[in-house]
């Protein structure tokens, strides 16, 4: 690109010469400014420095009589850079428009002294820095600038005053500040001025009725104060008014009543206080009338029935009082009414069901009487158009109308917190389009309808905290799209249905404080989005579901009922747990095996058939012994033909014949086959190697079943704790459970070799898929990348919630299964050495260079869970970026955190993403991940947040919304 910017400078005094400069300008004009663009989707493939002229380029008009371009229209093109000087070339160019491209850098002061620009727009894009006031200081014939949704900061330039001929002004979606410009009501052409979602504040000044010509204004969500302008009424021709979410006070002018064209009138969000005036009923155009989030109180205006061509009324939010004022059935033409959050009284009115509405909110009210009405008895078309109706947080009493199933578009209904009785309708099942059903928080009695299966499309049921009697439908089960299943505080009884295991879309199920009774279906485990599950105070029995979101259930989740069992209700299934393979070589019953079959699993202590000689009463125990003997006699025989001899690296020799050496081992397996299927001699082959790491060296072997695990071979076995306490930390770890964690499978223990064995996965690590230069490589994906790290989070979550610090968090540590999928590994290790010092740590993992926090070094601060979050910002660095945590140039070292902190407070934040994206990632997602874990590595522990609040932060990520400015 620079060298076809550099070839232009050079032919500019040959072209000059040669050409005709009629065509010179326009042509060079616009290739010096395609040179400094980026165009990846090949827009501008057309333009192309050997013609004559430019138009028949793409984008560009001409005018038929001069050949000079007069129009440059690129929207949505995809282009970025800066918009260059070669514009300022084209003399006779009346329309630029630019919008909804990736544009940077500051605004060019001379493009509005090009004297026949017309209109300007540059609209969506990214520019940032001030607005010129040299940029308005000859604005010639300038009708129409746009410079709405991008980063401009600043005042609005005086010099705005002086384009006399403007009639579209539209500066929204920046960041500018200050008051308005003195002489802003001395546009007399002006049409419409938005100078919406800024910072602009101050009392607007007097002069807004100079503006005959004004049609819109719109100064939404701003700080402007005070009270509107008095003289507003002077805009005869004003229609639409928005002066929404500010910061006026005060009563409403009386000149608004001027405005007979006026159509919308927005003031939601702000301080006005006092009754609405009668007069509003004179603005009689009002299609749109907004006055909700202010302190308006007293009745609502009968005149407001005088306006018949009001499609939306929103008074919500409000101190209003008394009845709905019956004059309002004169609006025949309303489509949305808004009363919520007030204080109206009464009952619901006839004419609210006559008039067909399409959204009807009376929430949080205090309205009385009965929903029953004659004019629900049979069906209308106008039930046919509501589409929401929210009664809920009112006294309504009675029986919910039998017809209620007429309201054949119905997508939400909320009668919920009133004092509703009788049943629920069967009619129910008619609402084929509903998304959100909420009876909760009345006195209804009575079953829940089998027909409910008919409301198909349902999302969400809210049932809580009514009278409830009668088994839960199966028919619920067809309710395919159910994300949110509410049925807690009821009297239901009987089982749960199976057929909510169908529900693969239910993301929270609260059926606590009722009669249930039962099994719970073991097909729940299926239910792979579920958040939240609470069965709890019912009377189910057996044992929990074992998988999915039930190996993560909390107790909480589960209690108060005494027939359950599992471990997390601390009641053991003898069913449950299997029992682990114990091969105990230095047992002298006698046997000719080595392996012994422990029953005692479950108490969680493992004793060797010496021990129990010594301990036990001597007929009992041997009992007891010729019993475990017999039990024992296959496993110990197929492992003495599995090897006789293991020899392993190290030189550590056993065997698995009787023996007394001290040196064999004992082989615990927690599930499964305990034998290999290449021999135990295989075991540390050298061949088998995978890598090693800070606590050792990890070979893959494959189980007798077919199954292969990952052994770690343990290298810091002079600082191991006893056997016994080494056992105890190992259960534990090995009862730990979760989908984003590498399942430890078993354990081998001798005084001087100490094996772990995991699951094994093919995929390798997180390090290999990000780093390794391989020709079948394939780039991780941005979707990959954001599921790498979510599930990340939500493992090394789980393992803070059991009071686990990993302690050696890094890349090649986070294994990568089949489906993409993350998962935790070397987990807890630390609590296999005698004591949390932190120099043993770090020399032990010296590996982990540059996810290591740096409390590490300071022995006055204590090492905690913030470590962790440490680390896994850096991981979420590196997975975003494709960099290492430190990299070595030849005459440098670069620390990524560093960097990317750099990167940030240049507001080059998104040119941090791994380039091999190209581009190809969502920023809204990008940036907010960067500066989550910006915030995970904070150098000050305080400042990290909870793992579980990560979680909860990227799922907001994923799913934009406002919260995420909370990360700014």
């Amino acid at each position: 690109m620079l060298a076809t910017l550099f070839s232009f400078l050079l032919l500019v005094p040959v072209l000059a010469g040669s050409l005709d400069p009629t065509f010179n300008d326009d042509v060079l004009g616009l290739m010096l400014f395609k040179a400094g663009l980026q165009d990846p989707k090949a827009k501008l493939i057309s333009w192309n420095e050997d013609d004559d002229n430019p138009c028949n380029w793409v984008g560009v008009k001409c005018d038929p009589r001069t050949n000079r371009v007069s129009e440059l229209v690129l929207d949505d093109y995809s282009l970025s850079g800066h918009i260059g000087r070669g514009l300022l070339r084209l003399q006779f160019l009346q329309l630029l428009s630019l919008s909804k491209n990736n544009f940077t850098g500051t605004l060019n002061p001379n493009l509005g002294h090009l004297g026949s620009l017309r209109v300007i727009d540059l609209s969506e894009n990214s520019l940032s820095g001030s607005i010129p006031d040299e940029f308005f200081g000859q604005c010639g014939l300038l009708r129409v600038v746009s410079f709405a949704k991008n980063n401009l900061s600043g005042h609005i330039p005086d010099s705005l005053s002086f384009c006399s001929t403007l009639a579209v002004v539209n500066i929204s979606s920046n960041h500018l500040s200050g008051s308005l410009p003195l002489g802003i009501w001395s546009l007399n052409s002006l049409r419409s001025l938005d100078l919406s979602d800024n910072l602009l504040g101050g009392e607007i000044p007097k002069g807004i009725e100079n503006l005959y010509s004004l049609r819109a204004v719109n100064f939404r969500k701003n700080s402007f104060s005070g009270q509107l302008p008095e003289d507003i009424g002077g805009c005869l021709f004003l229609e639409l008014l928005d002066f929404s979410e500010n910061s006026f006070s005060g009563n409403l002018p009386e000149s608004l009543q001027k405005l007979s064209r006026c159509t919308s009138l927005t003031l939601r969000g702000n301080s006005f206080t006092a009754d609405v005036p009668d007069w509003i009923g004179e603005m009689r155009s009002l299609e749109t009338l907004d006055l909700s989030a202010n302190r308006f109180s007293g009745q609502i205006p009968i005149s407001i029935g005088n306006l018949q061509s009001l499609k939306e009324l929103n008074l919500s939010g409000n101190q209003f009082t008394g009845s709905l004022p019956d004059s309002m059935k004169n609006c025949i033409n309303l489509l949305y009414m808004d009363f919520s959050q007030n204080l109206l009284t009464g009952d619901l009115p006839a004419w609210i069901f006559k008039l067909g509405l399409l959204s009807v909110s009376l929430s949080g009210n205090r309205l009385n009487g009965s929903i029953q009405n004659p004019y629900l008895t049979s069906m209308t078309t106008s039930y046919q158009s509501l589409e929401v109706l929210d009664l809920s947080s009112n006294a309504l009493s009675g029986e919910i109308p039998p017809g209620i199933g007429f309201f054949s578009s119905l997508q939400f209904l909320n009668m919920s917190r009133n004092s509703l009785i009788g049943s629920i309708p069967a009619s129910i099942g008619e609402l084929k389009t509903t998304y959100i059903l909420d009876l909760s928080d009345n006195q209804l009695n009575g079953s829940i309808p089998s027909e409910i299966g008919g409301a198909a499309t349902l999302k969400e049921l809210r049932l809580e905290k009514n009278f409830l009697t009668g088994n839960i439908p199966s028919q619920i089960g067809k309710c395919s799209f159910l994300s949110s299943l509410i049925l807690s505080q009821n009297n239901l009884t009987g089982p749960i249905p199976a057929a909510i295991a169908n529900l693969t879309n239910l993301r929270t199920v609260d059926l606590s404080f009722n009669n249930l009774s039962g099994n719970l279906p073991k097909q729940l485990t299926n239910l792979s989005h579920l958040l939240a599950f609470n069965v709890s105070h019912n009377h189910l029995q057996g044992e929990l579901p074992v998988g999915g979101f039930f190996n993560t259930i909390t107790p909480s989740s589960v209690s108060g009922n005494p027939s359950l069992c599992g471990s997390v209700v601390n009641r053991s299934c003898p069913s449950v747990h299997p029992k682990p393979f114990v091969l105990d070589p230095n047992s002298t019953s006698g046997s000719s095996a080595s392996g012994s079959f422990s029953p005692i699993y479950r108490h969680k202590i493992i004793l060797s058939i010496s021990a129990l000689i010594a301990i036990g009463a001597a007929v009992f125990i041997a009992l007891g012994v010729v019993a475990v003997t017999l039990l024992n006699i296959h496993v110990r025989s197929s492992i003495a033909r599995s090897a006789a001899t293991l020899t392993l690296s190290g030189g550590d020799d056993f065997s698995c014949s009787p023996s007394t050496d001290a040196n064999y081992g004992k082989l615990v397996m927690f599930s499964g086959d305990a034998e290999f299927a290449a021999g135990a001699h295989a075991l540390l082959n050298k061949d088998s190697e995978l890598g090693r790491g800070g606590f050792g060296v990890v070979y893959r072997t494959v189980l007798r079943d077919g199954r292969s695990v990952a052994i770690k071979k343990l290298t810091v076995t002079s600082l191991v704790k006893s056997q016994e306490e080494f056992e105890r930390e190992v259960k534990k770890l090995g009862k730990i459970r979760h989908h984003n964690l590498v399942a430890l499978e078993g354990f081998y223990w001798t005084p001087s070799l100490q094996l772990l064995i995991y699951e094994y996965f093919s995929s390798g690590s997180l390090h290999k898929h990000l780093h390794d230069e391989g020709p079948s490589r394939n780039c991780l994906s941005w979707r990959q990348r954001f599921n790498i790290i979510l599930g990340m989070a939500k493992g090394l979550a789980h393992l803070h919630q059991l009071n686990i610090t990993h302690y050696n968090l890094k890349s090649t540590n986070v294994l990568i299964d089949s489906s993409g999928e993350p998962k935790l590994g070397d987990f807890g290790l630390a609590r296999l050495l005698p004591m949390l010092d932190r120099y043993v740590l770090s020399s032990k993992i010296q590996s982990a260079l540059g996810y290591m926090a740096p409390e590490f070094a300071c022995r006055t601060v204590k090492i905690t869970e913030k470590c962790d979050v440490y680390g896994f910002g850096v991981l979420v660095l590196e997975v975003v970026t494709g960099k290492r945590p430190v990299e070595y140039m030849e005459d440098d070292v670069v620390v990524l955190c560093d960097m990317v902190r750099g990167a940030r407070e240049e507001g080059r934040v998104e040119e941090c993403v791994d380039g091999r994206l190209r581009g190809n990632f969502p920023a809204e997602e990008a940036i907010p991940v960067i500066k989550l874990g910006l915030i995970c590595a904070s150098q000050v522990p305080s400042n990290r947040p909870e793992m579980g609040e990560v979680v909860n932060i990227l799922e907001l990520i994923q799913c934009p919304s406002e919260s995420q400015e909370e990360l700014g």
